[in-house]
């Protein structure tokens, strides 16, 4: 890809970014309370959508479910931007990154905004913000170019999976407008963040490409795969299950992490960014098509 179309392209995020500024503190008119007995999450979205738990618990049931796993999402966001937000900002007007920068400064403030408000959202309705649990997958690297790539196409690919769970529950009318607001106002920014991961990736990986070291392809391919995976795993929280009050809830992740019924709904979470990696030769396969939990 010409370093001109990444130009032009970033030229017209900055535009956009600029024209929709906004400040995260003053946009929502929060609520004092939020009803426990109501829809927090699309219940198409729950851990337990498609399995047996989804028809033998009753409403009341996992619609507490839904409460946490919504605390859940909004906190795996919260540690999602916390790492880009330091990986971009390492970056930020340094060699090699001379085109992005100025994007850059849009995105990052917008993503503090976003932390923001997702932290508000946990300390306000369910006093806590769940801790980052997730290993690492394991990946640090010495060459230069392969961790600026490695970097960047984590970001996209936790910022795709949470534009799936954004774009549903912004539309759901089940839901409070509030949490719809929360993820409505999220995507309106991330799609920009997304177009932008998107063309980065395949900027970063083209030098990549070009040294046809076959070796480092299949590592890289590898590691994308697993750590797409490792994202899947964190929507499935110990922590959200004690809290709604399930007895066993090691059990219950390990069963729903094994329940073939979830395959499906993995592949439709991670459906637009395994499909653009594919395309772009930089994975070989969905991690779904062979996942064993």
């Amino acid at each position: 890809m010409a370093a001109s179309d990444v130009a032009d392209v970033l030229a017209d995020l900055v535009t956009d970014a600029t024209e929709h500024h906004y400040s995260p503190y003053t946009r929502f008119d929060w609520a004092d309370t939020l009803a426990e007995r109501q829809w927090w999450m699309s219940p198409e979205l729950l851990s337990v959508a498609g399995t047996r738990y989804a028809e033998e618990w009753d409403e009341e049931r996992l619609m507490r479910l839904s409460k946490w796993e919504s605390i859940n999402f909004f906190s795996l966001n919260i540690h999602g931007i916390r790492e880009l937000l330091i990986e971009v900002t390492r970056r930020i007007h340094t060699p090699g990154f001379e085109l992005p920068s100025e994007f850059f400064h849009r995105f990052l403030g917008e993503e503090n905004g976003h932390m923001w408000f997702f932290a508000q959202f946990c300390l306000r309705y369910g006093d806590r913000i769940y801790p980052d649990k997730s290993l690492p997958v394991a990946g640090s690297e010495e060459d230069t170019e392969v961790d600026h790539f490695l970097v960047f196409a984590r970001i996209l690919i936790f910022e795709e999976l949470v534009d799936h769970f954004n774009l549903r529950m912004g539309r759901d009318t089940t839901l409070h407008p509030l949490i719809r607001e929360v993820n409505q106002v999220h995507h309106d920014d991330e799609w920009r963040h997304i177009v932008m991961g998107r063309k980065l990736v395949e900027h970063l990986y083209q030098p990549l490409r070009e040294r046809a070291d076959e070796a480092l392809r299949a590592r890289l391919d590898d590691y994308l795969r697993r750590y797409i995976t490792a994202s899947m795993q964190s929507l499935y929280n110990p922590a959200v299950y004690r809290d709604a009050g399930v007895a066993d809830p090691y059990v219950l992740r390990k069963e729903l992490l094994r329940d073939p019924a979830r395959t499906r709904y993995h592949e439709t979470f991670f459906k637009r960014i395994t499909k653009f990696l594919v395309n772009q030769g930089i994975i070989s396969h969905s991690p779904f098509d062979s996942v064993t939990a």
